[in-house]
């Protein structure tokens, strides 16, 4: 039980609340980003619905766990923003490499491959988006992954190698064009609305299982709605929410969730995550990553130096009291596609400002622009402003936030 997450003491915690039947209806998983919060939670599901005679067991073979190792059973709903296009990437290098090699890793590299791209599209279930006009955009788009994910089914011969790699990259094309298009940024209360009306359907095989990632990343009426649910939660269904930000979910929810702590890995747990789940030691030709982050970040389009090196710019161009050449940075930027890249151009910018709360005249004007900052990124990603319009009036607010401050941002860029 719970073999697939690797230096979390709070697995043992969970594995003997099972034991003794005293889990609770709703959980939160808390820790930072890549600390196997969201692995968790899809096998805590699988072991919910086990039916096998070791129930739990990674290598169980009951239809149920078949389903779930494959993520496409009904009893799991997964919705909330992830950004899941690297982990895609990622996964394809794993698969094309014991592939090519034909390694002992070969089935294994599918089922990573699989998964990875089913954590993304399970977002897409129509049950979450009934009544949205965009469900009958995305619907053709998923039909196109659904049915090329049916070549790679285990069990399936897989195809030769030119066939196989112009397979995997249609549908990691796919797979960024439904995140970058269609998923929300901030779970809507619609969503909450859809779930709710599911979990209260009756199922006749085991618990169902609704995981919301990243749940402090809600619309204040998605909250609330929320919150009713959890006040009065239907019988047989498990809510497990997932965050990298305890301190942004609503105390009132927090009340009625137990929590379980993750913690970051140390640098060496985290290599050995690498190389046992993407089998990576010598295959990729790339450098060895300090962090899982750094791994998933590799496969950016734009790396991370290129960005922070333009967020640099723009913001010491403002410091300077000139206008930031904002089309020039988008281009430099990938036209910040994935989105992940707008922010982490943001991440930039606020590591340049960060010298501002050392000193006295500069922290209310770093309050001041972490507000603005924050702005800039729900224009960009919930308001689907432009990335060229969005850094315009970032700009303009910033370097109003400068002149009002005499200058304060000159300080720090020195």
């Amino acid at each position: 039980m719970f073999e697939n997450v690797l230096f979390q003491k709070s697995t043992s915690l969970l594995a003997q609340d099972l034991k003794n039947k005293r889990l609770p209806g709703s959980i939160l998983f808390y820790g930072p980003e890549g600390s196997g919060k969201f692995t968790t939670a899809l096998e805590l599901s699988r072991v919910l619905s086990c039916n096998g005679k070791i129930k739990g067991d990674w290598n169980c073979t009951c239809s149920s766990c078949l389903k779930h190792k494959a993520l496409v059973s009904q009893n799991l709903l997964i919705t909330g923003t992830s950004n899941r296009t690297l982990e895609i990437a990622a996964a394809k290098d794993t698969f094309l490499n014991q592939y090519y090699n034909n390694t002992r890793h070969l089935e294994a590299s599918r089922y990573l491959f699989l998964r990875s791209v089913r954590k993304l599209t399970a977002r897409f279930a129509p049950v979450l988006w009934e009544g949205e006009d965009k469900l009958s955009k995305f619907s053709p788009v998923m039909a196109d992954i659904d049915e090329k994910l049916e070549l790679l089914n285990p069990g399936t011969k897989l195809p030769e190698a030119k066939e196989l790699t112009a397979l995997l990259d249609n549908i990691q094309s796919n797979c960024e064009k439904l995140e970058s298009s269609f998923l929300y940024d901030s779970l809507p209360v619609s969503q909450i609305r859809n779930f709710s009306s599911w979990a209260h359907l009756s199922s006749d095989s085991g618990k169902k299982v609704l995981i919301i990632e990243n749940a402090d990343k809600m619309q204040d009426s998605a909250r609330n709605a929320l919150l009713k649910i959890l006040e009065e939660p239907p019988e047989d269904v498990i809510f497990i929410l997932t965050t990298a930000h305890r301190t942004s979910i609503l105390p009132t929810i927090l009340s009625r969730v137990r929590t379980y702590s993750f913690f970051q890995r140390s640098l060496e747990q985290q290599k050995n995550v690498i190389d046992r789940i993407f089998h990576y030691t010598g295959a990729f030709g790339k450098t060895d990553f300090p962090t899982i982050t750094d791994f998933l970040q590799s496969y950016l389009p734009v790396q991370k130096e290129v960005i922070y090196g333009n967020a640099k710019k723009y913001f010491h161009d403002i410091a300077d009291g000139k206008v930031p050449e904002c089309e020039s940075v988008v281009k430099s930027c990938g036209n910040f596609s994935p989105k992940v890249l707008f922010r982490l151009f943001l991440e930039g910018i606020i590591e340049e400002q960060k010298k501002l709360t050392s000193f006295a005249a500069g922290s209310e004007s770093s309050f001041l622009a972490l507000r603005e900052i924050q702005n800039c990124w729900n224009n960009f990603s919930v308001y689907n402003q432009n990335g060229q319009s969005a850094l315009e009036m970032l700009a303009r607010n910033l370097m109003q936030i400068n002149h009002n401050h005499c200058g304060v941002f000159r300080e720090v860029t020195k």
